[in-house]
């Protein structure tokens, strides 16, 4: 009966030690998938914070665009303005009033971020609008002819593209 007794009692060694090898595993696949998990929150965490972060500085460099868009229309108006041929001694004084008041007008807006679209010779969809098509002899087909109306940008977006008349 000893012997029997030990077969049993190491039987039951083999079986209780068993269950711990498979409660030990079953906890270790526990923590795994939970360390996984927790590693896949921070991870969407991060591209949260850097996605937000990227947002406010995109409409803090934009805040403004919709009242420089709406400016543009007095810009053009000082620029007719100023345009205006003068032949007294009074309307020239006034005419350059109106320089002085446009160069300082532009000169907040530059602080803001809105600048001039810069003149190219070659026709950009990105930056110009072709209002039409010209023949021309000194222009290659493609090129800016004249330019009809300043575009402007704030930042890198344009608010206002160029309108321009194109070579055929």
């Amino acid at each position: 009966m000893n012997e029997e007794q030990n077969k049993k009692l190491c039987d039951e060694q083999e079986q209780s030690q068993t269950n711990e090898e498979n409660e030990i595993e079953k906890l270790q696949n526990e923590l795994n998938e939970l360390k996984d998990k927790y590693m896949r929150a921070n991870a969407e965490f991060e591209n949260i914070k850097k996605r937000m972060e990227k947002e406010k500085l995109s409409a803090m460099a934009y805040a403004n665009e919709g009242f420089a868009k709406d400016l543009l229309d007095v810009l053009d108006a000082l620029e007719a303005a100023v345009n205006v041929e003068c032949q007294d001694e009074i309307s020239l004084k006034i005419k350059e009033g109106v320089q002085n008041t446009l160069d300082l007008f532009m000169k907040k807006l530059e602080k803001h971020g809105v600048k001039l679209i810069g003149e190219t010779l070659e026709f950009d969809p990105n930056l110009h609008e072709a209002m039409f098509h010209v023949d021309s002899e000194n222009h290659k087909s493609g090129e800016v002819v004249s330019v009809l109306q300043k575009g402007y940008q704030i930042a890198d977006r344009v608010i206002r593209p160029t309108k321009v008349s194109v070579a055929k």
